[in-house]
């Protein structure tokens, strides 16, 4: 038989091993019955809820013409021609002068032509009508002809005004750019990428079927985003990364997480006395349907948009502690911990660096708006629309940053209690079966199962242990 060593260096075990996704040690029948023990009923009470809870559909709607909540059909520009402002009744207004006595601004665009755009609708009861809109030259939008367009219907306005542009028809591009990180993941991810686009699928599936429908039929938003959430993570992980131990571990580390944030959001949206209705569309949204708790949605935001980087940060510790395993058979759960703690730390680093920053762009316009202001620091901080997002960044990062210890310890608690039987793993090496394939001797295979790896008594796993290291 060659060498242990050999063997660990070979190209097939380099593979397995790559990022986690290779096949990892095995644990024992009774731990992996532990495990589903703990699973298997908190999947059946996801299952249940789903159940429950199900909306069946959106409500019946009819919209009311205000705001986003409108109609829409899609039309095409016909043709644009340039016009006088002053005969269709677009004059500019005159803009103060700015600060310094400075011109205004805009003032290049003073004299230029307006645009006057025909625009035929191409779907709904009136395709083929045409109406035409008036574009200014100081407008950030402009069209061409033969451009596809989104427009608005008003049934109850005049005829002339029951249509206006409300968009542009962006849906090549943006299912190009769709098909190219398809295209990407699937090159780069292969098998996985396929599954992980498949997974991604369902949570969207979650999302629009389940989590928005029963948040409008009147369900408690927290309790849908916990079984909504829930449901997404199960189908995302095992799906992705197999029906595992180390999956699990991940699932109990994300599932323990977002308990934690679900519990310091809720003390602190109270505390602070955030309502949750800081913008137009939230407003917007509790007026067509006043049975929506809308500081229940702003908890179930907080709990859905920390779920995707709780995945990751449970799954890449898991996998650390079980590589780390793999490297050194011999170690505990005390030097897996510590040395998995300091792959983790450098996780926070950049995960919290990142949610802060992802917020904090999709804030940036209100963020110039204060500071256009000249408001203190405190004064924006404090204020509702900046504070929400603060306890949603700040919650969120909590969670992120518990989930690591947590999921560090309780996966080096379960690997530890391995107990592989010596004889079999030989035979594994020696038939090229090991540590690189996946085979019956590793936990790859289903937490339910049997097979090589079941448990063997503790003293005969550390005589293994000691064992292998001789043939290194």
């Amino acid at each position: 038989m060659p060498p242990h060593g050999s063997h660990h260096h070979s190209a097939p075990h380099s593979h397995g091993h790559s990022h986690g996704h290779g096949p990892a040690a095995p644990v024992s029948r009774h731990l992996r019955r532990v495990i589903a023990a703990v699973l298997i009923p908190f999947a059946a009470a996801v299952a249940v809820g789903l159940l429950v809870l199900w909306p069946g559909g959106a409500p019946p709607h009819k919209p009311s013409g205000v705001g986003f909540d409108q109609p829409t059909e899609r039309a095409r520009v016909t043709k644009v021609a340039e016009v006088n402002c002053a005969d269709v009744h677009a004059e500019q207004q005159p803009q103060p002068p700015s600060p310094g006595g400075q011109p205004p601004t805009g003032g290049a665009d003073k004299g230029k032509p307006c645009q006057q755009a025909t625009i035929e609708v191409t779907t709904g009861e009136n395709a083929g009508r045409t109406f035409k809109t008036v574009v200014t030259p100081d407008a950030l939008r402009h069209y061409t002809t033969g451009q596809d367009v989104v427009v608005s219907y008003s049934p109850k306005a005049p005829k002339e005004l029951q249509y206006a542009v409300s968009d542009v028809d962006r849906s090549v591009p943006m299912w190009v750019l769709a098909a190219i990180f398809a295209l990407a993941v699937v090159l780069v991810g292969r098998l996985r990428g396929v599954l992980a686009l498949v997974a991604l699928a369902a949570s969207f599936v979650v999302l629009t079927l389940f989590i928005l429908p029963a948040i409008l039929q009147g369900s408690n938003p927290l309790v849908v985003a916990v079984v909504g959430g829930s449901a997404i993570m199960l189908i995302a992980l095992y799906l992705c990364h197999g029906l595992t131990a180390r999956t699990s571990v991940a699932v109990l580390g994300t599932l323990a997480s977002l308990l934690l944030i679900g519990l310091l959001g809720s003390v602190f949206i109270n505390w602070a006395l955030l309502t949750g209705n800081t913008d137009d569309t939230t407003g917007l949204v509790h007026g067509l349907f006043p049975d929506i708790e809308i500081r229940g949605l702003l908890l179930a935001g907080i709990i859905i948009g920390s779920l995707g980087v709780l995945d990751d940060v449970t799954v890449t510790q898991t996998a650390a502690v079980w590589e780390l395993k793999e490297a050194d058979p011999s170690a505990g759960w005390r030097k897996l911990y510590g040395a998995a703690m300091r792959i983790g730390r450098d996780h926070i680093a950049s995960v919290v660096n990142t949610l802060v920053l992802a917020y904090a762009g999709a804030a940036l316009p209100l963020l110039l708006l204060f500071s256009i202001a000249q408001s203190s620091v405190g004064t924006v901080a404090t204020s509702e629309v900046v504070a929400e997002e603060i306890v949603r960044t700040l919650v969120g990062s909590i969670g992120l940053v518990a989930a690591v210890p947590l999921t560090t310890l309780l996966a080096a608690l379960v690997v530890s209690a391995d107990r592989r039987e010596p004889g079999l793993a030989e035979v594994a090496d020696r038939s090229g079966e090991g540590e690189g394939s996946g085979a019956g001797t590793h936990t790859g295979e289903p937490i339910a199962a049997g097979g090589l790896a079941d448990a063997t008594a503790g003293p005969k796993r550390r005589r293994g242990g000691h064992g292998r290291r001789r043939k290194r």
